[in-house]
């Protein structure tokens, strides 16, 4: 074949190929990328931390008041769990829905399984859990939460872990359960007594220890993944226990403890500390005074600070702590109702959602001033692309 011939079929395979990506989504990366929820739309923004802008909107998602959201294993897709049981997989680059499904009645949110392959929503009626292909959200198979003879209990804190398994708590039932998802069909689950009403729960972030905050009396309840035959063991017997008994506004998150340095900070319940936790020992440490009952307590990827943001009456603050002193070393007013944040893959920056100041404020860990403002309709929860490579994410 002649030289210019060669070049010319290249000019046309050239043309064609850039003809196919003027029709499709730009060219990039998703490793910048993430969602705002925002709830009082159904609606996610889809945004990018590296320029700090939005992309774009993406509608009909439904009742997003409890909503949480998970990514594919290429960070390219969103999973979008709704408090209606909607579960929802959207383009990060096309911004559109891909596929979404009605999978319960009543769903507080869900995670990916480690090989990527499964979605697994966590539901409160009907009580169970149920895997989906993540590739075309077709039902895979599922687990109902019936721990007695026609008794379903609403299901918590479902976190994936290391061996295709998830774990996860039973309100009613007092349970925490792990179920082996290695045969996709079939399933199998493990049993763990754990104490009264689990409302919640977490894994560490090298997927062992699962621990389950209970409701119904003081302490948390925590499972060693490494040695499950050993049972689930009852740790910080004062959790959720004071000198004075402040009303609960807001119960707060364990997904939102923060590890760092060997030691777990943890929001107290109806005080107004952060509770610092020796994870060699499970046993308490310290205490942080702050100004508020903390909800989400979130530590900087790199452990030397943690934030936390509070209930009503005093979710217009966010306060950070400087880990080594275990000192606030700042007070900030991102806006009224501070609802999340999330940190960039390193930490250079955070993301805060102000809900009733529709604005999502974007600060500098270092120096703490404000890098930039987004407008968004009732901001919620911040979720960014890189939860895809994160254990219990």
């Amino acid at each position: 074949m002649k030289g210019w011939m060669r070049c010319r079929i290249a000019g046309l395979l050239l043309a064609g190929a850039l003809s196919g990506c003027a029709n499709g989504p730009a060219l990039r990366g998703t490793g910048d990328l993430g969602v705002v929820i925002e709830r009082a739309t159904g609606s996610v923004q889809v945004v990018e931390h590296s320029g700090r802008t939005s992309l774009g909107a993406v509608p009909g998602l439904g009742d997003l008041s409890h909503a949480h959201v998970t990514y594919s294993r290429d960070a390219r897709y969103a999973f979008v769990f709704g408090r209606d049981g909607g579960l929802t997989k959207v383009d990060l680059l096309t911004q559109r829905i891909v596929k979404r499904v009605i999978q319960a009645g009543n769903s507080i949110g869900g995670s990916v399984s480690q090989d990527g392959r499964l979605v697994v929503a966590q539901n409160y009626q009907p009580g169970g859990i149920k895997a989906f292909d993540a590739e075309t959200l077709e039902l895979v198979s599922e687990v109902p939460a019936e721990y007695a003879l026609g008794q379903f209990s609403k299901v918590v804190g479902l976190a994936d872990v290391p061996g295709q398994k998830f774990a996860y708590a039973l309100f009613e039932a007092g349970e925490i359960w792990v179920t082996d998802f290695s045969d996709p069909k079939h399933p199998k689950t493990e049993r763990f007594p754990a104490g009264k009403q689990p409302y919640d729960g977490l894994v560490t972030p090298d997927g062992r220890y699962f621990m389950a905050g209970l409701f119904g009396e003081d302490g948390i309840a925590l499972l060693d993944l490494w040695h499950p035959e050993k049972g689930v063991r009852k740790i910080l017997d004062g959790y959720g226990r004071g000198e004075e008994k402040l009303p609960v506004y807001k119960m707060p998150h364990l997904r939102g403890w923060a590890m760092a340095g060997g030691f777990a900070f943890l929001p107290a319940v109806g005080r107004h500390e952060v509770l610092v936790v020796d994870t060699r020992t499970w046993t308490e440490a310290a205490r942080v005074p702050v100004k508020g009952q903390p909800v989400f307590v979130m530590a900087r990827p790199d452990g030397r600070q943690v934030w936390v943001n509070f209930a009503f009456p005093d979710n217009g603050w966010v306060q950070v702590i400087d880990t080594p002193t275990r000192q606030v070393v700042k007070t900030l007013a991102p806006g009224k109702a501070v609802l999340h944040m999330e940190f960039t893959p390193r930490g250079d920056e955070v993301w805060v959602s102000s809900r009733d100041d529709n604005r999502v404020t974007v600060y500098d860990t270092d120096s703490f001033a404000v890098r930039q403002t987004l407008p968004a309709t009732a901001p919620s929860g911040i979720f960014f692309s890189h939860r895809a490579g994160r254990i219990g994410f």
